[in-house]
């Protein structure tokens, strides 16, 4: 299964719906790299409320594509962390530092359009 990027504006909206397999993951990353090279995205929102856990390779996954955005010139927010994923990412070394979070998508949304400038 693939999962949906949509496109708002400038920016691209991902809202992860279910667990991820590792080839879904490595799916996703393709995919949203290509569609912010295809859209010349400016931000990115990836909302990850409906995932409870999240093992080392998704975790990893996940760092990457955050990082590989932002190299593509994309600001990117993450939504919906889970307790229990925060903990997973922070004892695997996953540094989000620079990476913008809010609670929910509605949220997120505002505070990319404050860093975007809109």
């Amino acid at each position: 299964m693939r999962i949906p990027i949509l496109k708002l504006h400038d920016c691209l909206l991902v809202s992860i719906q279910w667990e991820l397999d590792d080839q879904t993951a490595l799916q996703f990353q393709e995919d949203l790299l290509n569609k912010i090279h295809e859209t010349n995205a400016k931000g990115v929102v990836i909302d990850i409320t409906s995932i409870d856990f999240i093992d080392s390779f998704i975790a990893k996954v996940l760092g990457d594509v955050i990082n590989m955005s932002t190299l593509m010139g994309a600001k990117v927010v993450i939504t919906g962390i889970q307790p229990a994923v925060a903990i997973t990412l922070i004892e695997l070394g996953i540094g989000l530092e620079d990476v913008l979070t809010a609670l929910d998508l509605e949220k997120g949304l505002e505070k990319l359009q404050q860093e975007l400038g809109d």
